[in-house]
């Protein structure tokens, strides 16, 4: 006993004297540290640290095993210098023995010590093996172990044991080969991070591998990782179900309480732990931040105190550079567990809601729409993946602020309130910037979505607008809502400039208030270096907690919102998987259905009552009934679609069902089809035989490999019912549930169908089927018929039955059975029509495609196959009628001469170059172009103001120190008033200069937007129009709202920022080199290591960002998808693979996610690096040059840098944006330097007045071609049109007939010869002059959203009485007056509101308005009906009486009264004359007339 007392008395005595032997340790140029010290405390400090993280290690080593790691030499290596440090350790004991041997009794301290550090090291040696049993290939415990160890390493043998350490130091370094019997890793590309030493993780070095690669290349998907196994789909979304499960399950037990299942909760227990180890990390980053002010005040104090020794310094730099680096390092830690959690809680929110989509009822669909549903996915799940980052801000600024509150009171004492005050004083300012902001944001937009939708409209009508010369009109109208969103942009910036001034001059002015404030409360107080210097920096941390804090609470409250519709739309009602029984049946039936009764909610009455019935198995069963009756219904019921509200189901067997509307995935017809079964060629053709398939797959551009767009939107609706048939046939189930597939084809297709498929000699013959229909004609052959009537079955039996019962279906079948009789004879509906006018398009692309030399690479066909295919799904949803049979016959007949087939073009031949996206650096050129937008001059005035922002702030801080070094005479300071005066001047002067320079650039950047709009439009209004056909309009309008966006909102705040930061950057560095002229010598390397990182930081996260973006839509197209086809889904079975695919979308996503995440981390720890050691070296320089220095300008210098780090982040940061962003501006650019037509007026060259006043036409020698390079389309045109002659043109498809229109009004330009009208040549007149004086009616009318007023008349040029004139000429007046506002009746965007045939109509109007000389009409095709075009006809024989007509004809009786008919071949004239003698000389024209059956 006594001996312990003896050891800690020695001990107590022993520290003692370390304290007081001061001199032999701190007043010294050659520090040592007292025996005692050394063989305790530091001695100890290994010890402890491992013995206290051993049983937490353990425990983590007990759950985390990975197959153990054979025996290598690195391991035997790391073993033996353990063992033998533990000799080493029981040498340094046996010597104490031997001294107390020697009779030099050493105190109990020198047995214990070695005691310890050798059971210690043992303890090291034997986890080593432990570890390796364990497979851990990297220790970051033992690491850190060591280190300390090689600090602290004491004792006689110090020489020996610190080289050991460090050995064992280094070695530990290195890690492990991957353990055995490890699963094998099938994976190509594996995330390097798990296989990583703890060195590297802690630094991510294991990420530059792909750092680099970027910067050699642009990524691409193939380069990126695998996820590791934790942020897959697969085993988040199970944890977080397994939780969620559980918390229903609990709240279904707890009866008494009635609570609802949180979500919250289920949340909270599968992320929550893994989220704590992140706020840990924040934990301890808080508290260091502390630690420097705390050392710059020692700093400050050994360079005031002139006879410390130098090593002080020294130690005091070092420890500001460990401190700094260590802060890094956890704070990152902590980022990157905040950025996982956050990714991960968004891959688990997407896969729960995607499961539970499939499963809710169908009242509960009803409840929420599929674009909430959507919302859901991607707005609510994103909001808590963005909380994440700085949820730990809710308990971690108020420690910050607590902890800076009371170091800045041992400071100052209470005179910090004072500041305190005035930064509580700004938050609400701030926050009603910002609610203001939010309000214009919002006004913004509505201008913005209209000034879209009117581009929209003029970029599909712009042949219209070029036909009519109305560009101008249009052009004012974009450019009106421009100048009001302007107008809005540039108040919302006037704001952020105010808002920017806040947060600027915030840390000023609390500075100013609290400085003024302690040194006028009391003479006595004396600012000095380390007040003022410590004070600022811990000023500096508190800016960030206070501007976050608001910022986090309003997040959360959005989150909130968003946490309650999650945990809604998972609360409703789930379909019950066990209404329909799928095992047990009475013997020989498929179907039966027991007194049973259903509805579609559990709230609404049952839409079917008290339903019986049997269905054998193999029996056709057909369900008719009047609409609403509850045919589809019944369907549903058996798939288990509907609430069964009492009664029995069973349905034996696999399922196949076919909607009412056809549901199409986003994939190709192929895929369509198979639907995840196994390919099998055979039973494939045979399919699409009997599904009338194999005509349509001629007609689509890809044969079968079609992608088909989403909703099926390429497709016919025909084509869609056929394919969704296709893929019940080819899943070969046993039984069928058809609801009424046959109603969107055409009877013909219907008859081929049934009797290829649904009929008795059917593909699906002896399969149990039940048919739902309204076709009458397909019921003698059904084996049994439901009728329901009211949600009943109100007979049952077979058709001769329910005939001889003479009841309700007899009375059904003699109302309809006539009218079947008649549509039976004229197949020619929806779809025989579709087939006529595809193969019109086919020729139509022949001969424009005969010509095109294929290595030009530019047919025309695909894009108008696709552009034709949407208007024919058009034409047959809205079910168009054919025309007259005539016609269609004629053009069967006009197809058979027609140049023999081409062969199949190449499906991937384009005639749309695809889009080029940009990759790799931006050229200096576009910045400069941005420059030249801003205006030279503004630039320059913009940068010199941030210039004298900067040197403000600098006089500011520069005054300070000087005021701080002031010496103090009778305990006070001399003319404070005077020092506080200048002080505030300056610092208000920055203050202003901000105000001024974030207007200014406000302004410029708005100027850019105005300029760069405007060059923009008036470029697309001036272009040719051969650019719009080779051109998606939706890449045109992306240049308009996606890039001009970018330029409005984005480019000028990321300058700011930028600007902001680089500035900071550099006055720092002026600061630090003017204070300690030394520092020069390492910016250079500093510099270089900066610059490294951001190049390749750039060119990587900018390419990980497009991929993100990219796999990013796929996921929510999909969940849209499969929402509207739940119910098909699970008829087939195939919910599983669905999720799979689900999962699989969701993983390719964050796969560039990720990198995404760690590349931002991997900059931050090299740049923050770089920061450091700008600390590190201010410090040593400072140290360095101790006597030439005072301590004002060392706490300057050093206080500037430990602000740079931030700003140095920033800059790369905001680099990355730039240039990611500048691109916008290129993009713009290249669209407003497009080749444009020729001008709209030519001065001095106009025609006179009444021009054309004969209207007589002359061709001469004329040829054109649609671009360069392509055929001619008129070879040598030579003709003479006299003065009111009516002309009738003619001509098979791709004569010509269209090429001359549009050369009269040069759309297209003369390859060579000239047309005169009235003997002017018109290649030589404006544009506009030329066409304002032509009038066309075109083919397809186009109208404009807008009153109808301004379609008939944009420019205002005529009065009421005469618009009221040309509406009754053309029939419209009744119409249109009998709507309340009449004129100003509003047209809907394209003419919605109106029938095809009065939107014919209000073209002529147009027509009859303008009235000119000259009328060209382009005859529709098939879009109007008969009644329409007599008035037409009627209008123009009456009122065009002494004008010249040139009618395209595509039904030759209109033109049979013509003065002369033009017959064009091939682009040459065949025949011109009058019709009689035409039809007379037995040629071309005869024939067609004959075809037409005229002649």
């Amino acid at each position: 006993m006594d001996d312990w007392q003896r050891f800690f008395l020695s001990v107590n005595k022993l520290l003692l004297s370390f304290f007081q032997d001061s001199n032999l340790s701190v007043h010294t140029d050659n520090p040592d540290l007292t025996p005692c010290f050394q063989n305790t405390i530091l001695a100890w400090i290994p010890s402890i640290y491992l013995w206290s993280a051993l049983p937490f290690y353990l425990l983590y080593l007990k759950h985390n095993k990975r197959g153990y790691i054979v025996l290598s030499v690195l391991s035997r290596f790391k073993t033996l210098f353990g063992v033998l440090l533990w000799c080493v350790s029981w040498a340094d004991l046996f010597y104490s023995f031997h001294e107390l041997l020697q009779n030099r009794t050493p105190p109990p301290v020198y047995f214990v010590t070695p005691l310890i550090v050798g059971i210690t090291v043992l303890l090291a040696t034997l986890l080593i093996q432990y570890e390796r049993l364990r497979g851990v290939q990297s220790s970051g415990v033992l690491i850190i172990f060591w280190f300390l160890s090689v600090l602290c390493a004491v004792g006689p043998f110090r020489a020996i044991k610190t080289i050991i350490y460090c050995v064992s130091l280094i070695l530990s370094c290195f890690k492990e080969k991957p353990p055995f019997f490890s699963p094998v890793n099938t994976d190509p590309n594996p995330c390097p991070e798990l296989t990583s030493g703890f060195l590297s993780r802690l630094t991510f070095w294991w990420f530059t591998s792909m750092a680099i690669l970027g910067y050699k290349r642009p990524l691409e998907d193939k380069d990126l990782w695998s996820l590791n196994e934790d942020d897959t789909s697969k085993v988040i979304v199970q944890q977080l179900t397994k939780e969620w499960d559980k918390e229903k399950a609990m709240c279904k037990e707890d009866k008494k309480h009635n609570r609802k299942p949180s979500f919250l909760k289920a949340l909270l227990r599968t992320f929550g732990p893994y989220f704590l180890i992140g706020s840990f990390f924040k934990l301890i980053q808080d508290l260091l931040s502390f630690v420097n002010p705390q050392l710059l005040s020692a700093l400050i104090g050994f360079i005031k105190n002139k006879d410390a020794p130098a090593w002080w310094g020294f130690v005091i730099a070092a420890l500001m550079f460990i401190c700094a680096v260590l802060q890094t390092l956890i704070l990152h830690q902590h980022f990157q567990y905040c950025f996982v959690t956050g990714m991960r809680l968004r891959t688990g929110i997407t896969g729960v809601i995607y499961r539970k989509s499939l499963v809710i009822t169908n009242s509960a669909k009803r409840s929420s729409t599929v674009g909430e549903i959507v919302n859901l996915m991607s707005v609510d799940a994103q909001r808590f993946m963005d909380l994440m980052t700085f949820l730990n801000m809710l308990w971690s600024a108020p420690l910050q602020i607590f902890l800076a509150l009371y170091f800045l009171w041992q400071t100052l004492g209470p005179s910090v309130l004072a500041g305190v005050a005035v930064m509580v004083l700004l938050i609400p300012f701030n926050s009603a910037i910002a609610m203001k902001t939010r309000a214009f944001q919002v006004e913004q937009m509505r201008y913005k979505d209209s000034r879209i939708k009117l581009m929209n409209e003029i970029l599909g009508g712009i042949k219209v607008l070029k036909l009519y010369a109305w560009e101008p009109s249009f052009s004012d109208k974009v450019l009106e809502i421009r100048k009001n969103e302007l107008r809005v942009l540039k108040k919302s910036a006037y704001l952020n400039s105010l808002s920017n001034f806040a947060w600027i001059s915030a840390p000023f002015l609390v500075a100013l208030t609290t400085f003024a404030v302690y040194v006028s409360v009391d003479e006595k107080n004396i600012l000095d270096a380390e007040k003022a210097f410590v004070s600022l920096s811990l000023f500096n941390i508190l800016k960030f907690p206070l501007s976050m804090l608001p910022q986090v609470i309003s997040n959360i409250a959005q989150t909130s919102v968003s946490l309650k519709r999650i945990q809604q739309f998972l609360s409703h009602d789930e379909l019950d998987p066990n209404s329909v029984e799928t095992k047990v049946i009475a013997p020989g039936n498929a179907i039966s259905v027991t007194n049973a009764s259903f509805s579609w909610g559990k709230e609404l009455k049952p839409s079917l009552k008290d339903i019986n019935l049997l269905v054998p198995s193999g029996a056709l069963v057909a369900v008719v009934g009047h609409v609403g009756c509850g045919k589809s219904s019944l369907v549903s019921a058996l798939l288990g679609e509907m609430e069964k509200l009492e009664g029995e189901v069973a349905v034996k067997g696999s399922v196949a069902y076919v909607p009412q509307q056809a549901w199409i995935q986003n994939a190709t017809l192929k895929d369509n089809i198979l639907f995840g079964q196994a390919p099998n060629e055979q039973k494939y053709q045979n399919v699409l035989e009997a599904c009338a398939l194999k005509s349509d797959l001629e007609v689509l551009p890809g044969g079968d490999q079609t992608e088909i767009g989403e909703k099926g939107i390429n497709l016919s609706g025909g084509q869609r019912q056929r394919v969704s048939l296709a893929r019940a046939v080819y899943s070969n189930s046993d039984i069928y549930l058809l609801d009424d597939p046959l109603s969107a084809v055409d009877s013909h297709v219907a008859k081929h169908i049934f009797d290829k498929v649904i009929g008795p000699d059917g593909v699906l013959k002896g399969k149990t089927r039940i048919l739902v229909t309204h076709g009458i004609s397909f019921l003698p052959q059904v084996d049994h018929i439901i009728v329901l009537g009211d949600g009943k079955i109100s007979e049952m039996g077979s058709y001769q039955d329910l005939l001889k019962q003479n009841k309700a279906f007899a009375e059904f079948l003699r109302n309809y059975a006539l009218d079947e009789d008649i549509e039976e004879d004229e197949p020619t509906g929806t779809e025989s029509c579709l087939q006529h006018a595809l193969e019109e398009v086919l020729l139509a692309e022949d001969t424009l495609s005969i010509h095109t030399d294929l290595a030009d690479n530019e047919p025309v066909t695909n894009e108008v196959r696709k552009q034709f295919l949407r208007e024919l799904s058009v034409i047959s949803s809205e079910g168009g009628e054919c025309p007259n049979k005539m016609s269609t016959k004629r053009r069967i007949c006009e197809k058979k001469p027609a140049e023999p087939p081409l062969p199949r073009k190449n499906p991937n031949e384009k005639l749309i170059q695809a889009e080029t996206a940009e990759t790799g650096t931006v050229k200096l050129t576009v910045f400069w172009q941005y420059m030249k937008a801003v205006g030279p001059v503004i630039s320059l005035v913009i940068c010199f103001l941030y210039c004298c922002q900067n040197a403000a702030a600098i006089g500011a801080n520069v005054w300070l120190s000087d005021w701080t070094n002031e010496p103090v005479i009778n305990g006070s300071q001399h003319n404070t008033a005077m020092r506080i005066g200048v002080y505030a001047a300056l610092g208000l002067l920055q203050g202003f200069i901000v105000l001024i320079s974030s207007f200014t650039l406000a302004m410029g950047g708005i100027n850019a937007a105005r300029s760069l709009h405007t060059a923009l439009l008036e470029n697309k209004f001036h272009t040719p129009q051969s650019f719009y056909d080779t051109t998606p309009t939706g890449r045109i309008i992306n240049r308009f709202s996606k890039d001009i966006y970018v330029i409005d909102e984005v480019i000028p705040p990321t300058i700011l920022m930028f600007l902001g930061t680089f500035f900071t950057s550099l006055s720092t560095m002026i600061v630090i080199i003017a204070s300690t002229p030394l520092f020069a010598v390492v910016i250079v390397p500093l510099a270089i290591l900066y610059f490294f990182v951001q190049r390749f930081y750039v060119a990587t996260s900018r390419q990980l960002k497009r991929l993100e973006s990219v796999s990013r839509s796929p996921i929510y197209s999909h969940f849209s998808e499969t929402v509207s086809g739940a119910s098909v889904i699970r008829a087939y079975g195939r919910v599983k693979s669905f999720i799979d695919i689900s999962d699989l979308r969701m993983d390719e996503n964050q796969k560039s996610y990720y990198p995404g995440i760690v590349s931002n981390r991997w900059l931050g720890i090299r740049v923050e690096f770089v920061g450091n050691c700008i600390v590190l070296f201010a410090a040593l320089f400072s140290v360095i040059g101790k006597n030439s220095l005072n301590a004002g300008l060392v706490g300057l210098s050093v206080s500037y840098a430990l602000q740079v780090t931030l700003s140095l982040n920033w800059m790369v940061r905001m680099t990355s944006e730039l240039e990611t962003n500048i691109v916008a501006v290129e993009r713009i650019k290249e669209y407003s330097e497009t080749e444009t037509e020729a001008p709209w007026v030519i001065e001095g060259k106009s025609p006179p007045e009444d021009w054309p006043s004969k209207g007589e036409l002359e061709f001469v020698n004329y040829s054109v071609r649609y671009r360069k390079g392509l055929d001619l389309v008129l070879k040598g045109l030579n003709l003479q049109v006299h003065g009111g002659e009516k002309i009738g043109i003619v001509g098979r498809t791709g004569a010509g007939k269209s090429s001359m229109t549009l050369s009269l009004f040069r759309i297209l330009e003369a390859a060579k010869g000239e047309i005169k009208i009235d003997g002017v040549k018109i290649a030589e007149i404006g544009l506009h002059d030329l066409r304002s004086r032509l009038t066309i009616i075109p083919q397809d009318p186009v109208l404009f959203s807008g009153t109808l007023r301004m379609n008939l008349d944009p420019f205002n040029k005529y009065s009421d009485e005469e618009i009221w004139k040309a509406l009754e000429l053309s029939h419209l007046k009744r119409f249109v007056s009998s709507q309340p506002s009449m004129l100003d009746y509003e047209c809907s965007e394209g003419g919605e509101n109106l029938s095809v045939g009065q939107r014919q109509l209000v073209c002529l109007a147009r027509a009859l308005l303008r009235k000119t000389r000259i009328l060209i009409l382009d005859e529709a095709t098939a879009a109007i009906d008969l009644e329409t075009d007599d008035l037409i006809q009627m209008t123009i024989r009456t009122q065009f009486e002494d004008c010249t007509v040139l009618t395209i004809a595509h039904r030759l009786n209109t033109i049979m009264d013509y003065t002369r008919v033009l017959v064009l071949d091939n682009g040459t004239v065949a025949e011109f004359d009058t019709p009689a003698n035409l039809i007379a000389s037995k040629g071309v024209f005869y024939s067609m007339a004959k075809d037409a059956g005229l002649a």
